[in-house]
């Protein structure tokens, strides 16, 4: 998710769950290691549970990286051994790591290593190319295992990097969530989660059986409603109706706040469009929000507009 759940996207989904941990977008280890610290790792306190996912493909130098984020106050680490781009390919990490199982193995017991009580993670997918997905996938968690990582998230798609766009593989090969659940079988009290194709509370609900978490991607972006009923759906707390209006004003005091600091609100309002999907007033939300950001000037109240338009649209207006 480069590029998208960046710290303003993250205060927003906030909003919408309490208790789903959330994730930032992958960050390359050589960029802790010789970037702007607090642009890359800073966040608002209001994002907790947060994981910092990382790529890279270096032991000592993803342990620098994992030691220079826990002053950032993270509540996880997480390896990236998923992401099919191709400047990923390029650095060597990512997805073409499924195919070395053992130097992820190092990178995962280095991290675990520099993390001290903080958990370590790694997001994979069940393989690449013409790997077996029961050989492929079975190495990586092996290898995970003895590192002593907390856990194993299962993108239940291979990757094909030759051949296939990022977004091609995103849709094309098949998921196998089944597999993801045989590895839950072999790894016993070791955490699984399942990624890959959630789209609805539902699916999610059903899919998570067997498992230990589930994990929305594009689908909490495109469509952040989703993320409403989470703490319901899944995390066991008592369903009850969401406050929009907090929801409203909550965003217009944060990014008040971006735009005092030299933000523009733009760099907020481009994570919200999604919001509203599917109901009445959606496209106005999205025009709105998209085209008055854009403008010189534009202020904050720029949300509280889109959102009083969204009231006032006939219950037929829905996109």
């Amino acid at each position: 998710m480069i590029d998208w759940t960046d710290r303003h996207c993250r205060f927003f989904h906030r909003q919408l769950s309490r208790r789903a941990k959330l994730f930032t977008e992958m960050i390359v280890d050589e960029a802790v290691l010789h970037g702007d610290l607090d642009r890359l790792l800073g966040h608002d306190a209001a994002e907790h549970p947060v994981a910092l996912q990382l790529g890279g493909s270096n032991p000592d130098k993803l342990a620098r990286a994992t030691r220079i984020a826990l002053d950032f106050g993270y509540d996880e680490i997480n390896l990236n051994v998923g992401c099919p781009s191709d400047r990923v390919q390029s650095g060597t990490f990512g997805a073409c790591l499924m195919r070395e199982p053992a130097l992820v193995g190092e990178c995962l017991a280095a991290m675990v290593a520099a993390a001290g009580e903080t958990p370590v993670t790694v997001k994979c997918r069940l393989g690449v190319d013409e790997q077996d997905v029961e050989e492929a996938l079975d190495a990586l968690a092996d290898a995970a295992v003895s590192a002593a990582v907390a856990g194993v998230w299962v993108h239940a798609r291979k990757a094909w990097l030759d051949g296939l766009s990022p977004k091609e593989n995103r849709e094309i090969p098949p998921l196998d969530y089944d597999r993801v659940r045989r590895l839950k079988a072999r790894l016993g009290s070791m955490f699984v989660g399942l990624n890959g194709g959630l789209k609805t509370l539902e699916q999610a609900s059903a899919e998570a059986s067997g498992l230990d978490g589930v994990m929305f991607g594009r689908a909490a972006y495109q469509t952040p409603d989703v993320l409403i009923g989470v703490d319901a759906a899944l995390c066991g707390e008592a369903s009850a109706d969401f406050d929009h209006d907090a929801l409203i004003e909550t965003m217009v005091a944060y990014t008040t706040r971006h735009v005092s600091a030299g933000g523009k609100v733009g760099q907020v309002t481009r994570h919200m469009t999604g919001l509203f999907s599917g109901r009445p007033g959606a496209r106005r939300w999205r025009q709105i929000l998209s085209e008055g950001a854009s403008r010189p000037g534009a202020s904050p109240d720029l949300i509280r507009e889109a959102f009083r338009q969204v009231r006032l649209e006939p219950a037929s207006e829905a996109a």
